[in-house]
């Protein structure tokens, strides 16, 4: 099995999410030939119309990406005629704590159904140790080829950081684990056609636990400022000059800093999985995490009572006041809201009766507690009627200077401005 035996099959993308469509698009720019694959029949109509539905490419991208040869697919038959399959469809957390494969397991089923010999699997979303030998290539080969003999299958954890100028699929190191040293081989080969630099490892179960090692340690640190933000205010120390003193230090310190909790595709789910599986397979607690975990998910409580705080401050009870939160999604300048801390906090004001209206330039409808939201037609207006202002994300379009000086009151829980008369985490 030699990747040149199979150089004009295409590349197919399971799954055309925030991680598949961006892969699609570093394949097949560097003639590819590429076919996104997804089981949403509106999705798969929407970008063959050159229509984009993630962040970080545009419709123009997607009708660059078509004029190149890329074409979306719902039809499982396309799996057959692919030198390389990818992985690429979500793992949320389970309801016992651990990752949802239920995709995972459905994807590499219909693979199954479809396999060839002289094809190379590779599954790319996040999960725990293990999950490619022990769940995956069961399934494969339950198609009757064997690994090794008829088709190889790798580890590849996605590294996207959506939104990111800097950081994309092909300037952000590949690590490729193989369930053998071809697989690794090959799968290597195949990044290395589009990514600067691919980085092998000794297998499966190291890149899978590479990849939770990455977000594990972010979390554990997001958790510290976070625990330190809160014992800082109570000794009247401000957290966000000691983090800019810390950050002067060029080696032996990374910068973090605190929030109304932690968001996204990874921080908050990501080390449940190793917590998990450490917990499954060897009975012991990975306390790191789990403590972690309290921490941050402590946080929309523990900013809902500071907004109460500041709010007593001025002689009004939460019960009744305008809280207007600035910024919900879950980072800056994207529209992406999986998993924002926006909302827990929305929910705790809720229970307490505030009364909450939310602004954020890249949200028109807001989830919140199984109704929704509308985002305030007139930030100004809404300015001048809150109580107080909560920024929850500092997006680039927000002159948050101009915001401190109209609002009544402003909480900054992500340290994004140094106005003077404001109240910041």
């Amino acid at each position: 099995m030699t990747l040149d035996s199979r150089a004009e099959r295409p590349a197919v993308i399971v799954g055309q999410g925030y991680v598949g469509l961006p892969l699609a698009q570093a394949a097949v720019a560097v003639g590819i030939p590429t076919v996104g694959f997804d089981v949403s029949e509106s999705l798969v109509d929407q970008l063959n119309a050159g229509v984009s539905h993630v962040d970080d490419l545009s419709d123009e991208d997607v009708a660059v990406m078509l004029s190149q040869g890329f074409r979306a697919s719902v039809d499982p038959g396309d799996l057959a005629g692919a030198s390389v399959i990818v992985i690429c469809v979500p793992t949320p957390l389970s309801e016992e704590g651990g990752p949802d494969l239920r995709a995972v397991e459905a994807s590499a089923r219909t693979i199954a159904e479809h396999l060839v010999p002289g094809t190379t699997v590779i599954l790319e979303s996040t999960t725990y140790p293990g999950t490619t030998e022990d769940v995956v290539l069961p399934i494969l080969e339950s198609s009757g080829l064997v690994h090794g003999e008829d088709f190889l299958l790798a580890y590849s954890p996605e590294r996207v950081d959506p939104g990111s100028t800097r950081y994309g699929i092909t300037n952000t190191p590949k690590l490729v684990g193989g369930l053998s040293a071809e697989a690794t081989r090959v799968a290597s080969g195949f990044y290395g056609r589009f990514v600067e630099e691919v980085v092998p490892v000794s297998g499966t179960k190291e890149a899978e636990t590479a990849k939770l090692l990455e977000n594990t340690y972010r979390h554990v640190n997001i958790a510290l400022v976070n625990e330190m933000a809160r014992f800082c205010h109570d000794l009247d120390i401000d957290i966000w000059e000691v983090i800019r003193g810390a950050g002067t230090k060029p080696f032996g310190f990374q910068k973090f800093t605190p929030g109304p909790g932690v968001g996204g595709h990874c921080i908050p789910i990501d080390p449940n999985y190793l917590s998990f599986q450490v917990r499954k397979t060897l009975g012991y607690q990975f306390r790191f995490v789990e403590l972690a975990q309290e921490i941050n998910n402590s946080m929309p409580t523990y900013v809902a009572a500071r907004i109460g705080e500041a709010l007593n401050e001025v002689r009004k009870p939460l019960n009744g006041s305008k809280v207007l939160l600035l910024g919900v999604t879950y980072k800056p300048d994207i529209a992406d809201q999986r998993e924002s801390p926006a909302v827990p906090v929305a929910k705790v004001l809720r229970e307490k009766k505030a009364l909450v209206s939310f602004h954020d330039p890249y949200v028109e409808t807001w989830f919140v507690g199984g109704g929704s939201l509308q985002r305030v037609p007139d930030l100004d207006e809404a300015l001048g009627e809150a109580d107080i202002v909560v920024v929850l994300q500092p997006h680039a379009v927000y002159d948050l200077e101009a915001i401190a000086a109209s609002a009544e009151l402003l909480f900054d829980t992500r340290g994004a401005t140094t106005a003077e008369g404001i109240e910041r985490l």
